[in-house]
């Protein structure tokens, strides 16, 4: 930690330790720390001189990154995008511009475990409004855009997730959780409740996107595979 903030200066408690509900309170100061300092550094070597506002949105996931570290919740404060504009020399409303118009930016606190709960079309006829029941009952929470009381939890309503196939989708924090229903939410949600990391992907007997139940086309091997599945070397032509 840069000891330029602390966790206590936005209501988040000790780091390492669950964070307290979200509030809307802004931290005073930000400075990026030596971890995201070397990050940055290698940001701004892929833009040319005088071009680096480019790199605005890998700065402000470097931002998301440094508060999951220090506060257990990985949020925008107004004063670090204040910072990112003075590092790109850009007007902070720009900024400002970018962390509003993408969902993938939370611009208030946020709980430990972010549960993203797509319910566009594909999702909702495959049953995402029992993903949004399941997050409810099992976190503690009424509404999107709570917290739930501990502090481990917030739910937020988004849009498509681009993984339909799998659908309905729920994406906790950056991983994504495919094929849930209502109980299979609910444990997920009680798995990370007890600190562990579930698998992400299929929660059902699914290889990827593949069809549900195995192949129906293409029942050939062709060449051979590696442990993972990954495609490997392909026969001679004949």
């Amino acid at each position: 930690m840069s000891g330029q903030f602390s966790a206590e200066n936005i209501g988040h408690g000790t780091p390492g330790h669950a964070p307290r509900p979200a509030t809307d309170q802004q931290p005073s100061h930000f400075a990026f720390d030596e971890t995201s300092e070397a990050e940055i550094a290698t940001i701004l070597a892929r833009y040319p001189e005088g071009r680096q506002s480019s790199g605005v949105i890998p700065l402000l996931y470097v931002v998301h990154n440094q508060m999951k570290r220090d506060t257990g919740s990985a949020w925008l404060p107004r004063v670090a995008m204040d910072t990112v504009a003075k590092r790109l020399s850009m007007p902070p409303i720009r900024v400002y511009e970018v962390a509003t118009f993408y969902l993938m930016f939370n611009t208030k606190p946020v709980g430990r475990h972010h549960l993203q709960v797509c319910t566009t079309t594909p999702c909702w006829l495959r049953g995402s409004d029992d993903i949004v029941a399941a997050c409810k009952a099992e976190a503690g929470l009424r509404a999107f855009e709570e917290t739930s009381a501990d502090g481990l939890f917030t739910m937020t309503e988004v849009e498509c997730l681009g993984a339909c196939a799998n659908a309905p989708i729920l994406q906790v924090n950056e991983d994504y959780y495919e094929d849930l229903d209502f109980e299979r939410t609910r444990s997920l949600i009680a798995a990370l409740r007890r600190g562990e990391t579930p698998e992400r992907g299929p929660t059902i007997d699914r290889y990827n996107s593949a069809p549900v139940g195995g192949r129906t086309t293409l029942l050939e091997e062709v060449g051979t595979r590696h442990a993972d599945g990954q495609p490997g070397t392909l026969p001679d032509v004949v």
